[in-house]
């Protein structure tokens, strides 16, 4: 199987080709059925895989993002006179309009006196519940399209919850899943079998990116 990656792809600041917008990593280590005759030259690679799923190659970009970070996060805290805590977010997609996430989970670590939760959330289709075992809100978010903005009230109440209960809110941490998009850019331009087959294999290819470690801090 021969698989051709964008002829602009870059691996170190230092090393640019094609005459396209660059596509850059900073390391980048292959799976071991990777051949590499074809890479240096025309960005291609020659996989001859066993049986089962494999990770055809591993990349890392630590700065200068090609696009910005996917969701942007505002927020307020306030303790009432009463004891009770109030949690104000405001979470933005940063996506461009035609994408959306999917999947979207915000949890949000609360003070360990927290006991009960009531919510006001933006949207009927967002849920939200206190788990206890973990001492965290869990606000779940099935869609949210790229531009949009979503918002949540959450009202923690409990005892002994004090203004120096504040500071173990957060930070907040989020997992999701963004079909149709790179966070790179980096993209296939075939992938061809060799040699041909009698018939047509059914094959596709799927752009998705999921989250791994996403923190925002309060």
């Amino acid at each position: 199987m021969r698989i051709g990656l964008n002829e602009e792809f870059s691996i170190g600041k230092t090393q640019l080709r094609g005459y396209g917008a660059a596509v850059r990593v900073d390391e980048c280590s292959f799976h071991e059925a990777v051949k590499l005759d074809e890479f240096e030259n025309q960005r291609v690679l020659r996989v001859t895989p066993s049986q089962g799923e494999h990770t055809v190659m591993q990349y890392q970009l630590s700065d200068e993002l090609p696009s910005p970070p996917p969701f942007r996060l505002f927020h307020s805290l306030e303790r009432e006179p009463s004891g009770r805590l109030l949690v104000y977010l405001k979470l933005r997609c940063d996506l461009p309009p035609k994408n959306a996430a999917l999947n979207v989970v915000v949890n949000l670590p609360v003070p360990k006196g927290s006991v009960s939760l009531s919510q006001e959330l933006s949207s009927p289709d967002q849920s939200a519940e206190l788990q206890p075992i973990s001492r965290a809100v869990r606000w779940e978010i099935p869609r949210f399209p790229g531009g949009g903005q979503l918002s949540a009230l959450f009202k923690l109440e409990g005892s002994g919850l004090s203004a120096a209960s504040l500071l173990e809110v957060g930070p907040v941490s989020l997992s999701f899943e963004l079909p149709k998009l790179t966070c790179t850019g980096l993209q296939i331009r075939f992938l061809r079998l060799s040699p041909p087959l009698p018939a047509l294999p059914q094959r596709w290819v799927r752009y998705v990116t999921h989250s791994d470690s996403y923190t925002i801090r309060m």
